[in-house]
């Protein structure tokens, strides 16, 4: 037997019930003021720089963790760490080859509550390869919301500092990168 909707509420009712979506995560841009930074070692002595460029799409809401998603576009053309041998060295072919790869990406669909905020398993792709790269992060809402966060690439596994630069006691395989991202909901 089908039930008979016989009252107005009753029709309403059902209708809401059909139209009803899961709720989804909030869709965040990159706003001004952002930062994507990096620092390592050569010779001993420590050093930072910024990338080019980057920008920034999340989909993110700290209740519905199974429904974020975070890209990033990286511009490795126009790396700066404040000394233009070094930047000239940066972008040659033996490490961004920016010639051959302007960009790097970095995506990450699987995220997670820890301790001290949330962690962001994803994928980073630099010169051509692709390796996972965990984003440990920090939340602030607002608008702009902040995501501040840091993560550490080990360059060799994308052949960053090849030949005679892939000498760890010259250089770490490990880069230390730093990010304040200032985000605005998406329109």
């Amino acid at each position: 037997m089908t039930p008979r909707l016989t009252t107005p509420a009753a029709v309403a009712a059902m209708l809401v019930a059909m139209m009803a979506a899961p709720a989804r995560a909030a869709d965040y841009v990159q706003a001004p003021g952002s930062s994507l930074a990096f620092a390592t070692k050569y010779d001993g002595e420590v050093f930072s720089g910024r990338f080019g460029g980057f920008d920034t799409k999340l989909r993110f809401d700290p209740e519905r963790l199974d429904d974020a998603r975070l890209e990033v576009t990286i511009q490795l053309a126009g790396t700066s760490t404040g000394n233009a041998d070094r930047d000239s060295t940066l972008a040659g072919s033996d490490f961004f080859n920016v010639g051959r790869f302007a960009r790097a990406t970095y995506v990450a669909e699987r995220f997670r509550a820890v301790d001290d905020g949330y962690v962001a398993d994803g994928t980073l792709t630099l010169r051509g390869v692709s390796r996972p790269v965990a984003l440990h992060f920090t939340w602030t809402p607002g608008n702009p919301a902040l995501l501040s966060g840091r993560a550490t690439v080990k360059r060799l596994e994308f052949g960053v500092g090849g030949g005679d630069w892939a000498d760890t006691a010259l250089i770490p395989d490990e880069v230390a990168i730093s990010t304040r991202v200032f985000l605005h909901p998406a329109p």
